[in-house]
């Protein structure tokens, strides 16, 4: 009840549910993008290899962008980069929902797509500091990685749906339709005009030099690389159009939802990562023992508890460790990290599905996670203790405008 009391203050702070509301719209394609570009080339070439290889191209293209234009941010501003950003990647993705079914090119097309993927991550979390009182900040990094879990509910069903019901060009205009409109409610949000990221005076990466930003990337690599490997072993168990795939899914996500709410309050120490990661590692562990779906639902839920905890420690540790005029970029590189610990978890998982069956990928999953616990407890001294301090980021020589409401 205490949770619940604190969350709803917290949405009654002058603009925290609108820029919640605008930022997970404005996210709502990072959910639909890889399936409706994976069934559309499906269908267009009649190969998944090649759908895959586009694939590719655009989170290659993600990873190269992620920490650049976060940097750019403080250079020509939130609004400059995020509108100039987000034309770019719809203009990308109406080129390849009608382009001919050329492999070079449409990999030329998705690259481009994802090499102008908004900054909307970065931008939002660099907005929350500014936007909420100090005690206040965790709480709200706890909500946002819940919450973000309703993405990955949806948006596959609400995709898939419409890609397989009406058509792969209509699912493509539907993902142009939320990243224009999503992106636009984001872009003219009044905090994002209000918050003015000073120039960073650090060379580009020399964030990566603070332990815990340097320890965000690899734990986010491998929290999200378990992730990801999960998935593809969920449905290569299930098949792409069982309902159980689907369940199974949706009840991992919902136990991230849960564990995220529930730990919003709870104060973050040197070893919560390791605490955390311990979770999601116990849950994925449990999976190897049956491919049932009522015993693969119940790890997962309880593996899924760990998993938006411990991106809210990796949030908080972030912002906290930086000054806030290289915040977005480091927010930038841990999203670069957990972008490649995606694709690697997919294919790794790929390969073991391939070899030794499904048990492979839940296996894969296990190793990702368990060398992110080994990690978060080698290095503990790393990890900052936020138990008597807030996540603040480190205040700027620079003078920053406060959100006035």
């Amino acid at each position: 009840m205490a949770a619940t009391a604190g969350y709803r203050d917290l949405l009654r702070t002058p603009g925290v549910g609108r820029i919640i509301a605008a930022q997970l719209t404005a996210r709502f394609p990072n959910g639909m993008t890889s399936l409706a570009v994976l069934l559309h080339v499906q269908q267009l070439t009649g190969s998944y290899g090649a759908a895959g290889l586009v694939l590719a191209a655009a989170s290659i293209g993600q990873a190269v962008s992620g920490p650049v234009t976060s940097r750019w941010m403080g250079r020509w501003g939130m609004r400059r980069v995020l509108a100039l950003t987000t034309t770019v990647c719809a203009a990308a993705l109406l080129a390849l929902t009608f382009a001919p079914p050329s492999l070079p090119l449409l990999m030329l097309i998705g690259f481009l797509a994802g090499l102008s993927t908004p900054p909307v991550q970065s931008a939002v979390r660099t907005i929350y500091p500014k936007l909420v009182s100090a005690k206040q900040l965790t709480p709200l990094f706890s909500l946002d990685a819940s919450l973000q879990e309703i993405i990955w509910i949806l948006a596959p069903v609400v995709i898939t749906f419409v890609s397989t019901q009406a058509s792969t060009v209509a699912g493509l205009l539907l993902v142009v339709a939320f990243l224009l409109g999503g992106g636009a409610w984001f872009v003219l949000s009044p905090e994002v005009g209000r918050v003015r990221i000073p120039r960073s005076r650090r060379s580009f990466g020399k964030v990566l030099t603070r332990p815990p930003v340097l320890l965000a990337t690899v734990i986010g690599f491998l929290l999200v690389g378990a992730c990801s490997a999960v998935e593809a072993g969920i449905v290569a168990t299930f098949g792409h159009g069982g309902l159980e795939a689907g369940i199974v899914l949706a009840v991992f996500s919902v136990g991230s939802l849960v564990g995220g709410l529930g730990s919003g309050r709870i104060p973050i120490g040197g070893w919560a990562m390791a605490r955390r990661l311990a979770i999601v590692t116990a849950g994925l562990a449990l999976t190897m023992f049956s491919l049932n779906v009522w015993w693969l639902g119940s790890s997962l839920l309880f593996a899924g508890i760990g998993v938006a905890p411990a991106l809210a420690v990796l949030f908080a540790m972030t912002s906290a460790s930086v000054k806030f005029s290289d915040t977005a970029e480091a927010f930038g590189w841990v999203g670069t990290g957990q972008l490649i610990g995606a694709a690697a978890g997919s294919a790794i998982a790929g390969f073991l599905i391939d070899g030794v069956g499904e048990a492979g990928a839940y296996g894969a999953a296990t190793a990702f996670a368990g060398v992110g616990l080994v990690v978060a407890v080698v290095f503990v001294r790393g990890f900052p203790d936020l138990r008597h301090r807030d996540a603040s980021p480190i205040p700027d020589t620079e003078p920053v405008a406060p959100i006035v409401s």
